[in-house]
């Protein structure tokens, strides 16, 4: 693929994946705008030193300003995070002015393992990105969706799959279910390649690592010299009638990752329901892609 100058919005930029985006477009020959609402310094200070990079400013709800801040665009790119306000009703508004600015081409904030086969009522992030996704598949726009698994950086804190204090590995229902896995510098650097991708297909699967929990214990005991044990933590379904009652005995549903959200995740990746069917880390070419491993390996500070 050869790189010519391309124009790129970036909603979300300056969240965590956003920024690493951001960073991976700059690379290549092209000029990045990053959306920012009215009242916030934060991108103009982020992004200060950035001669290719452009903030302009536009709430969701003022249509007016979208439109003039997608004027010349050639490709959105959403990376922004949240729950149904900003997932569905946000990027909603910003799906729109893309298309009625004539922007070719938009990837939705997806960046998740595939929650398209995901039984309904199971998981709650995967239900309005597939609502999202049937908004986004109606409109007049090419369109992209990266799917990467799980974040693997989770592994080290977000996620309690490793205990690394008790020397144990999580599993529910079963061991060798396979587990996708992906950094966010990996899914950035994907997404910057997506997004200069005339070609991109609908879906782009990739996966820094696949593992199961037998296979995270036995890394996790070579990288420490100790034994990390396999943990039964119960079937996917009584994890997922946990995560029930949690969300409706909580008061975070406005949260975007509270506890039974995570729960929700497990269930959704260990009864394989989620895991990816079609990777292909090889459509840009070669990258060395981070294992699991390495991510906990950096984490221990160990080689």
């Amino acid at each position: 693929m050869v790189d010519m100058t391309t124009s790129v919005l970036v909603a979300g930029a300056t969240g965590d994946l956003g920024s690493r985006i951001v960073r991976e477009l700059l690379l290549h020959d092209t000029h990045v705008r990053v959306l920012t609402r009215g009242g916030s310094s934060r991108a103009s200070e982020q992004f200060a030193d950035q001669d290719r990079v452009e903030v302009v400013v536009a709430d969701y709800t003022d249509r007016a300003a979208l439109l003039r801040a997608l004027e010349g665009v050639e490709v959105v790119v959403s990376a922004v995070s949240g729950t149904r306000s900003v997932i569905v009703d946000a990027q909603r508004a910003l799906l729109a002015a893309a298309v009625d600015a004539g922007v070719p081409r938009f990837v939705p904030s997806d960046y998740a393992a595939d929650y398209r086969s995901v039984t309904p009522g199971t998981n709650r992030n995967f239900e309005l990105r597939r609502e999202f996704a049937a908004d986004v598949d109606a409109a007049s726009i090419r369109a992209t969706s990266v799917l990467n698994g799980a974040f693997a950086d989770m592994l080290t804190g977000q996620a309690p799959l490793v205990l690394f204090d008790r020397q144990r590995v999580l599993f529910w229902s079963s061991p060798d279910q396979v587990l996708d896995f992906t950094t966010k510098d990996d899914v950035a650097w994907v997404t910057a390649h997506v997004a200069l991708d005339t070609d991109a297909p609908r879906v782009v699967e990739v996966a820094g690592d696949r593992v199961t929990s037998r296979e995270l214990a036995a890394t996790m005991s070579r990288l420490t010299g100790r034994t990390f044990r396999l943990q039964w933590a119960g079937t996917t379904g009584l994890l997922s009638a946990m995560a029930r009652t949690g969300r409706r005995l909580s008061s975070t549903e406005d949260e975007t990752f509270p506890a039974w959200q995570g729960m929700q995740y497990f269930v959704s990746m260990f009864s394989g329901e989620a895991e990816l069917r079609h990777v292909r880390n090889d459509r840009y070419g070669p990258h060395e892609w981070t294992s699991v491993r390495d991510v906990v390996a950096a984490h221990l500070g160990t080689d």
